[in-house]
């Protein structure tokens, strides 16, 4: 049977206290519509639709290409969501997922499950249900005899009503023609004054439909987030849970409640990483990499056998064998091939080394084409910007530079060329050439006694 789903991602979400559209707060590095798109998407609906509002163009900025959207101009309520989808979807066959795009603990794995519970239990509509120790505010579901009644939400609840510990988790499960018929039956007769989703639950039975019920194993996957205190709940949750995932693939978190990983980093068996560790974006670590308390590494790509110690990396590459800092601070678009060697407080960026390339300490290096074993001494710097304009300094293979070398691009260093200590080159240097950049040192024989620090010795 086809499956199809709707997202509600219309709402404000007033009590984050934010400008930000509420779905698109960050949970473990990707937005919380980002984490509940994915777990729609896993269970490959033929068709989904967004519902945007509050914030609609930065929504819609985020969303996949295969996602659909409908806006929803006024915030009449959860029924009045799904009911402008009609146009995208009343007259197909199959079932249709409701979601809401503030519940980005649910996995896929339950989402597959709801729908296979759905069909075996040939109903027409199916609520994901919880068992809450705490159900104030959810909206709670009603049996008869061990079936589903209704639900009803919290401030229309009597006392019997609201000591009730199975809650709604704001997740269903349609017969597709069945909700859009019974969507134009809802009215505003509620506290809220609202088109409430759940009155199709009533709907449904009075029309003598079989409504079902799937209870979550696990309640944290129905949370859903509305202030800033169930965001960093819902952090911690997903953080143990990939912390979690990675240790069983193989990975050594020497201490993970310390260690940050997003969600979609991916990490390779025997890798160690050590406390205080935040490893973000599309990271992508291979085999056997060692990574140090301190160290933080964006959306770049770690080969096997390579070492981070207490560095910051942002969009590079790190091939076999290299190893960075401590202190050191690759920027985005550098490339260290095989077992290239960038020591403590040594900046990289946009820059390309060869492989066994060392810059041990105190160096910049900047638009740069850099060859296979060069040699930088400390306080080296490509000087690479003229307050304007960028320019590219080449070094050819075995090159030397000397310390406190000063390189002014555009500039070609040559193969087996050498740059003396202390250095400002500004013409390029030649294969084999030994280039000197410094006046020549005259001692005052006597002058120091002239100055006046000198008397007070």
């Amino acid at each position: 049977m086809n499956k199809y789903a709707i997202i509600l991602a219309a709402g404000k979400g007033t009590r984050m206290k934010s400008d930000r559209p509420k779905v698109l707060h960050e949970v473990a590095g990707k937005t919380m519509l980002a984490h509940v798109v994915a777990a729609t998407s896993a269970v490959a609906p033929e068709k989904t639709i967004a519902i945007v509002g509050h914030g609609a163009t930065d929504v819609l900025g985020t969303l996949p290409e295969h996602v659909a959207y409908v806006k929803q101009e006024e915030q009449l309520g959860t029924g009045h969501a799904v009911k402008i989808a009609e146009p995208l979807l009343k007259n197909l066959h199959g079932m249709t997922l409701v979601i809401a795009g503030d519940t980005p603990l649910i996995r896929p794995e339950t989402l597959a499950e709801l729908f296979a519970y759905h069909q075996a239990e040939k109903a027409t509509a199916t609520i994901l249900t919880a068992i809450a120790d705490n159900p104030t505010g959810y909206g709670r579901i009603i049996r008869e005899a061990g079936h589903v009644a209704k639900i009803v939400e919290q401030k229309d609840a009597n006392d019997f009503e609201k000591s009730v510990q199975e809650i709604n988790t704001g997740t269903y499960v349609f017969d597709n023609r069945a909700l859009f018929e019974a969507l134009s039956n809802i009215t505003t007769d509620n506290a809220q004054g609202e088109y409430y989703l759940t009155d199709v639950i009533e709907i449904l039975k009075d029309d003598a439909k079989k409504v079902s019920a799937f209870v979550l194993d696990d309640f944290n996957e129905s949370i859903g987030v509305n202030d800033r205190v169930a965001l960093a709940t819902a952090e911690k949750i997903m953080r143990d849970r990939i912390n979690t995932k990675h240790m069983l693939n193989g990975v050594t978190l020497i201490d993970p409640a310390t260690t940050y990983i997003d969600a979609d980093v991916e990490i390779g068996a025997d890798t160690i990483i050590e406390p205080n560790v935040a490893i973000k974006g599309q990271t992508v670590i291979s085999q056997g990499v060692h990574i140090t308390s301190g160290s933080r590494i964006e959306s770049s790509r770690l080969h096997h056998h390579t070492e981070v110690r207490n560095s910051t990396i942002e969009h590079s590459v790190l091939e076999p064998g290299a190893n960075v800092g401590p202190y050191a601070h690759l920027r985005p678009e550098t490339i260290l091939h095989e077992n290239v060697h960038i020591g403590n407080f040594v900046e990289v960026k946009a820059s390309t080394l060869g492989v066994g390339t060392k810059a041990g300490h105190l160096t910049y290096i900047g638009n740069a084409m850099v060859g296979e074993h060069v040699n930088f001494g400390a306080g080296t710097i490509t000087v690479n910007y003229d307050g304007k304009n960028k320019y590219k300094t080449e070094i050819e293979d075995y090159a030397f530079i000397g310390s406190n070398s000063s390189l002014i691009a555009p500039l070609n260093i040559g193969r087996n060329a050498i740059t003396t200590a202390g250095s400002v080159i500004t013409d390029d240097v030649h294969e084999d050439e030994m280039a000197f950049g410094r006046a020549r040192q005259v001692n005052k024989v006597g002058r120091a006694k002239l100055m006046p620090s000198y008397h007070e010795r």
